[in-house]
């Protein structure tokens, strides 16, 4: 899709409303530091550090929908227990949110707590009660979805197995959608309890379970939706492939493929509820099938790249359609505000993160063994680059030789430099503050206590390094050498 078209699908979904209907979790994550083995079995020793606690499974479709900018109206069942409260209390604080929740006396609430250790989950534990809801919490639970359904232009069921999809809530999603369109995320080895609804989104996995067939390419996707489709009432099928992308087959018509770029895989979880939730926001908005196909798969492909229970904004749907058409060295270049976005990811994933500064007027070998050293102290590079009138300040009338935007791009051209960030301050200090980075590289020829930002880099437990220089390189000795060359063509 081009630019004008996402920006206006995204304008049209800031007018929509979605209900989200089926199992409610909370996702807890614990973060800490593993530096040992127990002595007492061969299991790491976790120190505990920070927790983090989210809206899970139908939850999370629900966050993803309002992330996107919907209105999201969420019904589901949770336990009468603490983390009942902490499931409601969290649908409070989302601002195009609203809950509709039912608390059942007797159920637990299911919390899946994971255990992360540098990016990197160690174990996960799940406290859940999957019995089916019945009796009058499952009227309740009717008249819940009746109201979270109310004016909705699609209805999202999330079926995770937890007790919350029975056959009379599907029904009665069906009935209070009044014509508009049920897309669920099923489980189990059967769609065709789901009834007539617009559309089932399985995964792989899923839609090989129901249909006992593979799907590892393209032609055995294809016989598989057609064995899928002629099982169940659905209008259509979607099935998500992970880096495969993702294949509609729809009733009367034939399998379209839908392809991604490649991304970097940081976390595949709550990727599914992402793509059912920017399928319903398009459908509900006004857009064809194809086009929410396209739109779950750009969303799908931003929160892979995060870690833990993520969300794709609109903002980042556009960063990420940009950068589909850019260069890579056109990609690196960024905002602050996408800076510490970029920066703050890293860091989840237990990444060490460098910064350096410079005007780079000139690139020469100098440059690029300096920022290669640099790039061996961290994880990650992040580069500050003058802007023009910060290079007039400190350089003089007649710099930069190189314009902002083609010193930008030449770094960013780099294999060794990661993000490359414009600021036209004097000094990086400001940036460096935002993006508090592990390392701070400056040249040989200063000394620490020279070192704009090394003060504040060492208050938070970062250090301060100093890069050997290339002896006989520097920008100014270039220009002065192209400035005492004669003119092409003299004698």
């Amino acid at each position: 899709m081009d630019l004008a078209s996402l920006q206006q699908r995204l304008s049209a979904i800031a007018r929509a409303r979605v209900a989200c209907v089926g199992d409610l979790m909370l996702d807890r994550y614990v973060y800490g530091e593993v530096a040992r083995v127990s002595p007492e079995a061969p299991i790491p020793v976790m120190v505990h550090g920070e927790e983090t606690a989210m809206l899970g499974a139908a939850g999370n479709v629900a966050r993803n929908a309002a992330a996107l900018g919907a209105q999201a109206a969420l019904a589901g069942v949770v336990g009468d227990d603490a983390q009942g409260h902490a499931t409601a209390r969290l649908i409070e604080l989302e601002e195009r949110m609203e809950g509709h929740l039912v608390p059942e006396t007797g159920r637990r609430t299911t919390v899946k707590t994971r255990f992360v250790a540098s990016g990197q989950q160690l174990l996960r534990l799940d406290s859940e009660d999957d019995r089916p809801v019945s009796g009058r919490w499952e009227a309740s639970l009717v008249e819940a979805l009746a109201a979270a359904c109310d004016g909705a232009g699609a209805v999202l069921l999330s079926d995770y197995a937890k007790g919350a999809a029975t056959p009379r809530i599907v029904a009665a999603a069906r009935e209070a959608a009044a014509g508009a369109p049920v897309i669920v995320d099923p489980k189990g080895r059967s769609f065709a309890k789901y009834g007539p609804v617009a559309l089932v989104k399985p995964n792989a996995r899923e839609l090989s379970l129901t249909v006992d067939m593979p799907v590892r390419n393209d032609a055995e996707a294809e016989a598989a939706l057609a064995a899928a489709l002629a099982a169940c009432e659905a209008e259509a099928i979607l099935v998500t492939r992970a880096a495969q992308g993702m294949s509609l087959a729809v009733r009367g018509g034939g399998v379209r493929h839908f392809r991604s770029e490649p991304k970097t895989v940081f976390d595949v979880t709550g990727a599914g509820d992402t793509a059912l939730a920017a399928v319903g926001v398009a459908l509900a908005s006004g857009s064809g099938l194809e086009e929410a196909v396209e739109l779950a798969l750009l969303a799908a492909g931003v929160v892979v790249g995060k870690v833990g229970t993520a969300v794709a904004s609109p903002a980042e749907l556009v960063e990420a359609e940009m950068a589909a058409r850019l260069a890579p060295a056109e990609a690196k270049l960024a905002t602050l505000e996408r800076a510490v976005e970029t920066v703050a990811r890293w860091r989840n994933e237990g990444l060490k993160v460098g910064f350096t500064n410079g005007c780079f007027d000139i690139l020469h070998r100098g440059h690029v063994a300096y920022l290669a050293q640099a790039r061996s102290w961290c994880d990650r590079l992040v580069v500050g680059v003058n802007g023009d009138a910060s290079v007039r300040a400190l350089k003089g009338p007649g710099r930069p030789v190189n314009e902002l935007e083609s010193r930008a791009l030449v770094l960013g051209g780099l294999n060794g430099v990661d993000l490359v960030v414009p600021f036209d301050e004097e000094t990086p200090l400001t940036l460096i503050e935002a993006l508090r980075p592990e390392v701070l590289v400056k040249g040989a020829d200063y000394t620490e206590e020279q070192v704009v930002g090394a003060a504040a880099v060492r208050a938070w437990g970062g250090e301060v390094r100093l890069a050997p220089l290339v002896e006989g390189y520097s920008t100014t000795a270039a220009i002065a050498r192209m400035g005492a060359r004669p003119p092409k063509g003299s004698a």
